[in-house]
């Protein structure tokens, strides 16, 4: 069953294209991410979902609510964690609940029922009536968490939830956040930039850049779309004969060489080194060290857009393909098969 249907959605302000014609779809029960660097329309994408924003062009539904027709309906199917703090912090968190539990219209026993639920659900019970002024950090993002589902939603919006908190309460939100999705049954769509969250949380992840989704799977068949691991050879003498025994490996993937080293790619790369330590003995070539970088959403970012994410939202164009390039590369140059695609209201 599908939680989210997009199709051909865009949004321009003035002659700004913030959303460029998206398609795609969020399956019932999902934790569906949003990868990509502030200002590359992922809030705006959001906005347009939760009925904040108008469309410029194009459909979608929430819960099978269109989001210009149904605003109402589509509202009352969804919960929203924003970016920055929504609670107020002279309440106690249960006041806090109860307040947005009323502005859902829930009538008193069916309310204190689902604060019970929630509280339990995000690990607050002994702070429920303590001010959320006093909460830590990671508590307050617990506690808008549990108010996003408090009204029992379909599908839970997540806009950069992580942001402002130290790497151990970031950890602790993520285990939150997968218990949420895991145990409320809930279809998630979070916004993020941070690489390790993508992977951690997500089940699938559009690559977002510039207002496009420029490529949409499982994290783990986005990475294995770049084409394997890069072993980094630290290298002595001449690499003629290194080079040519390379072209001759079919499982070799692709080369490149500088005067002191050689970057090859290969499937599971750990299990070639003794091949490659035996070639470039043959060879006459001597190895100072090896490394093996393993592919992950930043590199699969970099291959698909030409920058990092922290470039991107810099604005500082990449020289990282010139380097990683650099010197002379082998004519087996891997495919790029990162799959494209046509394809951020609590009350």
């Amino acid at each position: 069953m599908v939680a989210i249907q997009v199709e051909r959605l865009s949004k321009t302000f003035g002659e700004t294209t913030a959303v460029d014609d998206l398609s795609f779809r969020v399956d019932d029960g999902e934790l569906f991410g949003l990868l990509g660097p502030n200002g590359a329309g992922k809030s705006t994408l959001i906005n347009m979902l939760v009925t904040l924003l108008r469309p410029s062009s194009g459909t979608a539904t929430v819960n099978g609510h269109d989001i210009i027709e149904e605003t109402a309906a589509v509202r009352n199917s969804l919960g929203i964690v924003f970016q920055e703090p929504a609670l107020d912090e002279e309440l106690t968190g249960e006041e806090n609940l109860t307040f947005h539990a009323q502005l859902y219209g829930q009538h008193k026993a069916d309310r204190e029922e689902r604060i019970d639920e929630v509280f339990e659900l995000v690990g607050l019970e002994a702070e429920r009536d303590d001010p959320v002024g006093s909460y830590s950090g990671g508590m307050k993002r617990r506690l808008e968490i549990g108010r996003g589902l408090l009204h029992e939603p379909s599908v839970l919006f997540l806009d950069e939830p992580t942001v402002g908190l130290d790497a151990r309460t970031r950890r602790d939100t993520w285990e939150y956040i997968q218990r949420m999705n895991d145990e409320a049954g809930v279809s998630i769509v979070l916004t993020t930039h941070y690489i390790e969250e993508a992977e951690q949380l997500c089940d699938r992840v559009a690559v977002v850049d510039d207002g496009e989704i420029a490529a949409i799977d499982t994290p783990s068949a986005l990475k294995d779309s770049l084409g394997g691991d890069v072993v980094i050879l630290e290298v002595d003498g001449p690499l003629s004969s290194f080079c040519s025994r390379l072209d001759a490996c079919p499982w070799v993937m692709e080369y490149a060489t500088s005067p002191a080293q050689v970057r090859i790619t290969v499937e599971h790369g750990e299990t070639r080194i003794a091949d490659l330590v035996r070639l470039a003995d043959e060879t006459g070539v001597a190895i100072a060290s090896v490394d093996i970088h393993k592919p992950n959403l930043e590199t699969v970012f970099l291959s698909l857009t030409g920058a990092t994410i922290a470039e991107r939202e810099s604005n500082t164009p990449s020289d990282a393909n010139d380097s990683a390039l650099e010197g002379t590369r082998s004519s087996k140059t891997a495919d790029q098969r990162a799959s494209t695609t046509s394809v951020e209201d609590d009350e």
